[in-house]
């Protein structure tokens, strides 16, 4: 069956388990199996991991293909490839007293080296960047397996700034908007930040709706006096106060506010508004540094610890809300003192008093707040919920896609991230789930992105994400 197909490319056992479905992506062409790859993915079915969901979802694949043929001589698939269980069975002489056998990796480069010495044109796929060395020594030729790939130069950012004459930003709607929605190719729930070309400080943001409809964005009115800082976390606020959108990721370095305005945004629609019935917020227990161990105590109790961010952020939010409701004095530089925001002071005072009394464990035991656990999301619906996911960046893409599939009636969900701290060891920021999730819904009316760039933590955070 497979004496005329000449090019095979030999899959790697990460490349399964990063894509279940790479099998597909190879058209017309004959895909090898190693035999030791089976082995690979028997181990791994045992895991409860998505790791394990993928082997025992490729291992049903190639039981289901059983009925078509022989997997030894090998199986077309609807996509006209071939696929074949491959054994190595030639001696290499000096190769395996390079490559030891009890070595999986080893295993599978001598299959490949030995379908190249029978006259096949052998391509190694594979995730594993020394494997691919290894590979490249045998003289075999080598290759990343890119679907699903972001380049770091094709990065959707949610936005684009645009210099105009100062007269122009007093229109209600600038000329510009129009001359970008017809000249350039806009994404829906793109941000155009107009920018005077005397000062730079002096700018308006929109968003833009599709056809040559453009949103004014100005900053939501809070229950709380808590305003976004830059552009950026206004167009992030935007996002997050908007009914329409139900997917948001906020992409930024460390202090940049990401997980603050998704917190309070979602705290404001929960507690105040009552659009959603609680809030759920998760993260991967992936540690920074070397594992402690075992933690003790129940699942809420042993999440407690990953959880430190959210308690760090909800507690920056209460002092914030209790810091503005006393007015602030502040020099003028002539010696004299004003009340700061006098107005807004006054403003607020005004307002029925929405206060953040609760800690996080009231809003817990009061069912408004939810920690959950990612490892026990699969097969779940989430209905009427503000979900919360932070450091997407280190999950798959697979991850990420159970994670949305999860999301039920009336729901939304909030993906973050920074892509230049990952912590995963099989991810990179161009194949990680939030940076892939991000460009494949980029222009979909439900999706608005945002990258943040500018530092708000603190003045030495702004320079150690600089200079390190």
């Amino acid at each position: 069956m497979i004496a005329d197909v000449k090019k095979v490319y030999i899959l790697d056992t990460n490349v399964l388990i990063h894509d279940c479905q790479s099998i597909f992506n190879f058209a017309n062409t004959l895909i090898g199996i190693p035999a030791i790859v089976l082995e690979e993915l028997d181990h791994l079915k045992k895991e409860s991991s998505d790791r394990g969901s993928s082997a025992r979802e490729v291992i049903r694949f190639l039981d289901g293909l059983r009925s078509r043929g022989s997997l030894k001589d090998g199986v077309r698939l609807d996509n006209g490839s071939i696929l074949q269980i491959i054994f190595p069975m030639t001696v290499h002489g000096n190769a395996e007293l390079f490559l030891t056998r009890a070595v999986g990796d080893n295993e599978i480069l001598l299959t490949a080296l030995d379908m190249q010495k029978k006259g096949y044109q052998v391509t190694f796929v594979s995730k594993d960047i020394n494997a691919r060395v290894k590979a490249d020594a045998l003289d075999i030729k080598a290759e990343d397996y890119l679907k699903g790939r972001v380049s770091e130069y094709d990065v959707y950012k949610g936005w684009r700034s645009v210099m105009i004459p100062a007269g122009d930003l007093r229109k209600d709607f600038p000329d510009m908007l129009y001359d970008l929605a017809q000249n350039n190719r806009l994404e829906n729930n793109e941000f155009i930040e107009l920018q005077s070309e005397n000062n730079q400080f002096n700018s308006r943001v929109f968003r833009y709706l599709g056809g040559h409809r453009f949103k004014n964005v100005v900053a939501p009115d809070f229950a709380w006096p808590l305003k976004p800082r830059n552009p950026q976390q206004l167009m992030a606020l935007d996002l997050l106060m908007d009914d329409d959108i139900k997917l948001i990721s906020l992409v930024g370095s460390a202090g940049t506010g990401k997980t603050f305005l998704a917190l309070l945004a979602g705290l404001h629609q929960v507690l105040i508004k009552n659009d959603y019935r609680k809030m759920l917020v998760s993260r991967p227990v992936i540690p920074l540094g070397p594992d402690i161990g075992y933690l003790p105590g129940n699942v809420q109790e042993k999440l407690e610890s990953w959880m430190q961010p959210m308690y760090d952020n909800l507690s920056l939010i209460m002092h914030s809300v209790s810091k503005s409701q006393q007015p602030q004095l502040e020099s003028d530089g002539h010696g004299n003192h004003f009340k700061r925001a006098k107005k807004d002071h006054e403003k607020w005072q005004k307002k029925p008093k929405h206060r953040i009394e609760a800690t996080m464990e009231d809003l817990v035991h009061n069912g408004k707040l939810s920690i959950e656990a990612m490892t026990y999301m699969r097969g779940r619906s989430i209905p009427f919920q503000y979900i919360l996911i932070d450091e997407v960046q280190n999950l798959t893409l697979h991850e990420v896609k159970t994670l949305l599939t999860r999301v039920g009636e009336g729901s939304k969900i909030i993906i973050l991230g920074d892509p230049y701290q990952i912590d995963s060891p099989y991810l990179d920021f161009n194949s990680n789930g939030l940076m892939v999730a991000t460009n494949a819904f980029k222009g979909q009316q439900v999706f608005g992105s945002v990258f943040l760039q500018t530092t708000e933590r603190s003045e030495l955070s702004r320079l150690a994400s600089e200079l390190l």
